[in-house]
C-alpha cells in the first residue's frame, strides 16, 4: 500500500490527501486537522518510517524549513515532494520563466534557499504561482469589497487554481518523472486587474475603480506581490508528469468556482 506523510495539512495539501486517499493510499499528517504532532518525533519518526511518499507544504521559518530542520536526518528512502513558490525567480519584467531561470533574486530568498535545499535531496519540487479556488479568489476579494484595480500597466502574473496543484502533485506521485523542478501554472499569464473584472463579470457587480498603490492603500504582503512582474512556463510539467490544467484560464477556474457557489 503506498503511504503518504504529508507536513502541514492546509489549503492544498489537504485537497491532495483528499484525492489520493480516495485511490485507497493511507495518509498520515501534520497541521491543526492531521493526526500527527509535529513536535512529537516519536510519532513523526514512526509516521516517516512507514511512509513511502513524504510532501511538504510548510512554509519557510526565518531563513529555515522546519521540516528539514527537524527531520531532514530522517529522509531517506521515499520519493520527496516540496510545494515551492515561483517567487524564487524574483521580477523577469515580465518575460518568461522556466525551471532553467535563476532564482534567488527576488523578495522570496528564503523560500528560494528551502527549495534548493529539497532539490538537493532529490525531491520533486513544485513552483506555484498565485494560488486560487473555493473560498479563496477574486470572487471573495470583489464580493467582500476587498478587490482592487492598480494602475500599472504591463504588470502580469501567473496564477494556478487548486485543483491543478492537485492533479499535477498525484501525477508525479503516480509517475516515473525525475527529481527536480516543476512549475506549475496555468496557460494564460495576466494582469491582476483582468481577474479581478471577470470576477465582477461574473457576479454581475461593478469592478473596482483603478487606482494607484498609494490609493489603494495595500498591506506591506500586497505590495511586494506588485513588486515583481512575470510569465511562469509550464511546459516542463507538462512533458514529464502528463499533466494539463483543468482549468487553462482564470476564466474557467472562476466560471467553476461561481458554478459550484
Amino acid at each position: 500500500m503506498s503511504r503518504l506523510l504529508i507536513f502541514g495539512l492546509g489549503y492544498t495539501a489537504s485537497r491532495i490527501a483528499s484525492l489520493v486517499q480516495a485511490r485507497s493510499w493511507h495518509v498520515d499528517a501534520t497541521g491543526s486537522s492531521g493526526n500527527v504532532s509535529f513536535d512529537d518525533s516519536h510519532a513523526v519518526t514512526a509516521a516517516l518510517a512507514r511512509a513511502t511518499h513524504i510532501l511538504s507544504s510548510v512554509p519557510p521559518s526565518g531563513d529555515s524549513d522546519p521540516v528539514l530542520e527537524a527531520y531532514g536526518h530522517a529522509l531517506h528512502g521515499q520519493s520527496l515532494f516540496y510545494l515551492s513558490s515561483t517567487g524564487v525567480y524574483g521580477d523577469a519584467g515580465g518575460a518568461w520563466v522556466d525551471e532553467a531561470s535563476p532564482t534567488g533574486t527576488g523578495r522570496r530568498t528564503a523560500r528560494a534557499h528551502c527549495d534548493a535545499r529539497w532539490l538537493e535531496m532529490e525531491a520533486r519540487v513544485f513552483r506555484l504561482p498565485g494560488i486560487y479556488g473555493p473560498g479563496r479568489s477574486a470572487l471573495d476579494r470583489v464580493a467582500e469589497g476587498k478587490g482592487h484595480r492598480i494602475d500599472l500597466p504591463g504588470q502580469v502574473f501567473s496564477r494556478v487554481h487548486v485543483d491543478d496543484i492537485v492533479s499535477g502533485v498525484v501525477a508525479a506521485f503516480e509517475s516515473e518523472a525525475p527529481p527536480g523542478a516543476y512549475n506549475l501554472a496555468d496557460d494564460l499569464p495576466t494582469s491582476q486587474n483582468a481577474v479581478i473584472e471577470e470576477a465582477a463579470r461574473l457576479l454581475d457587480v461593478p469592478p473596482p475603480p483603478l487606482q494607484t498603490m498609494e490609493e489603494a492603500d495595500l498591506s506591506p504582503m500586497a505590495r511586494g506581490f506588485y513588486a515583481e512582474n512575470r510569465r511562469v512556463a509550464n511546459g516542463k510539467a507538462k512533458r514529464l508528469l502528463g499533466w494539463t490544467p483543468r482549468y487553462p484560464t482564470y476564466r474557467e477556474g472562476l466560471a467553476a468556482i461561481r458554478a459550484q457557489a
